[in-house]
């Protein structure tokens, strides 16, 4: 079979790393993909946003999936074309994607079909919005409606951050028409669990559990990120939450795609805030997580393509999703001012001296006169197994000792409290 992903990130890599692993892939392609990719198949120049660009590649090279990772095509509606052009998907359709590329339209979802959520109120007005700052306590969480890369959401501690990051969303634009409605929220307390489960929009199959860390600091401290390390297990999801997340989330999430004729065939990935043994929703997102699917991938022993393609097919409730006991971590290697401003070009050094155990996704990285170069905020996901969290870990921050590039940056507090 041949199979194209289209993105290019340490996600796609990851993907691409897993696919590459089944016998039944014959050909890998990548729009536009990256050098680590590269290694694992054809890489083809173009744009994630040109719908008509991509459904023309799969025609002439007859690719038998495509399997869409970021959110920005997915809210294109790539999946729509694709399928519209008599191929297959694995992505949620337009309609359905729209449950991350607004954050107003997933509130209103989950309100509607009693989802255990924050208290929130949307507004497009910013004096309105300052004004309602006032019915909410502190911290408060500002998002924006649109879709901002994993940095249109900011939690506040008083009044006048609340004003000034509403007026950098609202008025100075400073997320590029993302932040012109916005989503003001309660601040939940207990601690954050990404929960991802593969879908066919009939079936859903929960994936196994990971926790991310988003702040750029260590402690949790700094500006958001789109994330900076995960491990897998979640060591903080407390017995027994399975049932929990099954009645509360996954069941009436299911019924609400029905209700609301919503075709959703991919991944689907649940931010939540667990405390006493509750788990209350703060995002969906209509994708893979990045860097959670490094680790999560991972763990994965079935053939991630049958699985794809059974999701694409609404058969998957025929296949027999397997997972590893083992631990995961990724930790993410950043260019120095991530998530503000840094540099590019910068040269990458001994990658190639890293253990065969470990795993290195390339993020945001090129190829510029033969050396590989820096080409992103987030650079490379360094990844190892372990039989437990501990050894996982120390593979982990003794590769980051080894790597190196000027300004490289990383949190030293990866799956700890």
């Amino acid at each position: 079979m041949k199979v194209l992903v289209i993105g290019s990130g340490g996600r796609e890599h990851a993907i691409a790393y897993k696919l590459k692993q089944s016998p039944k892939v014959s050909e890998l392609y990548a729009i536009p993909g990256n050098p680590g990719i590269a290694s694992l198949g054809t890489c083809v120049p173009g744009s994630v946003e040109d719908n008509e660009f991509i459904v023309d590649f799969i025609q002439k090279n007859q690719i038998d999936l495509t399997v869409i990772g970021p959110e920005v095509p997915l809210c294109n509606g790539l999946a729509d074309d694709i399928e519209k052009a008599g191929y297959k998907a694995f992505g949620p359709q337009k309609k359905a994607a729209t449950l991350e590329g607004s954050k107003a339209f997933s509130k209103d979802f989950m309100i509607r079909h009693h989802i255990p959520t924050a208290k929130y109120v949307e507004v497009t007005d910013f004096e309105k919005a300052c004004k309602e700052v006032d019915h909410f306590d502190f911290p408060l969480v500002i998002k924006a409606d649109g879709l901002a890369a994993g940095k249109g959401v900011v939690i506040v501690e008083n009044k006048e951050d609340a004003i000034s990051t509403l007026k950098e969303m609202m008025v100075d634009g400073a997320l590029d028409g993302a932040g012109s409605k916005v989503v003001l929220e309660e601040f939940l307390t207990g601690f954050e669990c990404s929960l991802l489960c593969f879908t066919d929009g009939k079936t859903i199959v929960p994936m196994v559990s990971a926790k991310d860390h988003k702040q750029i600091f260590d402690g949790n401290k700094g500006p958001n990120t789109g994330g900076m390390g995960t491990v897998s297990p979640n060591p903080f999801l407390p017995e027994g939450m399975d049932e929990v997340l099954k009645k509360d989330i996954l069941d009436p999430f299911m019924q609400g795609l029905k209700e609301d004729q919503m075709d959703y065939r991919g991944v689907v990935f649940i931010g939540l805030m667990i405390e006493n043994n509750q788990a209350k929703v703060l995002e969906f997102n209509v994708r893979f997580g990045d860097p959670e699917t490094q680790s999560i991938l991972l763990r994965l022993e079935s053939d991630l393509y049958e699985i794809m393609d059974a999701c694409a097919t609404y058969t998957l409730d025929q296949v027999d999703v397997k997972w590893s006991d083992d631990h995961v971590a990724c930790l993410v290697l950043a260019s120095g001012g991530y998530p503000g401003k840094y540099e590019k070009g910068i040269e990458i050094k001994n990658i190639d001296k890293v253990s065969d155990d470990i795993v290195v996704f390339h993020a945001g990285t090129a190829l510029k006169d033969g050396k590989l170069v820096t080409n992103g905020g987030r650079v490379l996901n360094v990844c190892a197994r372990g039989a437990n969290l501990q050894e996982a870990l120390a593979k982990v921050y003794e590769t980051a000792t080894i790597i190196t590039f000027d300004g490289m940056y990383y949190r030293h507090d990866i799956g700890l409290r």
